[in-house]
């Protein structure tokens, strides 16, 4: 079992998430979701599974570095997303249909709904666009986001539409 950008949690509530299967590692999709990953490191003796700009500084003894298209554990692939938040990775699970797990380069909450992260958090709003078109290459029946509500089907079509819209 992996921690995605983990929050605080009290002991119970972690407890009932994760029940008796033991962590192995944490995973942060960008410098700006550091959260308590670290805590939960440290607690559980895991790695964190970052790419190297999501910790330019200060990295936890327990950092491993990922570039694009590592696999973290059998069937969870890393890609980078450039031009969004620093250190920006989508995770992709390729069973049951395939997962993709989004930091910050998309989000799907009201009032924007299924969109790209606004220009003002980016680094280069374009090159985050063009970037995000390797989601292509990974079949994805579903979408998990840091921010918003999941896409639990369909998802490859919807962010295939997404990104084919024309520009505003």
């Amino acid at each position: 079992m992996y921690l995605i950008d983990p929050i605080p949690l009290e002991k119970e509530a972690l407890d009932g998430l994760i029940g008796s299967d033991p962590v192995t590692g944490i995973i942060v999709t960008n410098a700006n979701h550091h959260r308590a990953s670290a805590r939960f490191a440290e607690q559980s003796s895991v790695p964190i599974f970052a790419h190297a700009h999501a910790f330019p500084d200060n990295r936890p003894c327990q950092f491993r570095s990922v570039a694009d298209g590592d696999e973290i554990c059998d069937g969870l692939r890393v890609i980078c997303i450039e031009g969004a938040a620093a250190g920006e990775i989508v995770l992709h699970y390729a069973p049951d249909g395939g997962t993709l797990m989004v930091g910050d380069a998309l989000i799907n909450f009201e009032p924007y709904g299924f969109t790209f992260l606004p220009g003002k958090y980016c680094s280069n709003e374009k090159e985050m666009q063009r970037s995000l078109r390797k989601l292509f290459d990974y079949r994805a029946e579903r979408m998990l986001f840091a921010h918003g509500l999941p896409i639990l089907s369909r998802a490859s079509e919807r962010l295939r539409a997404l990104l084919d819209a024309p520009s505003s």
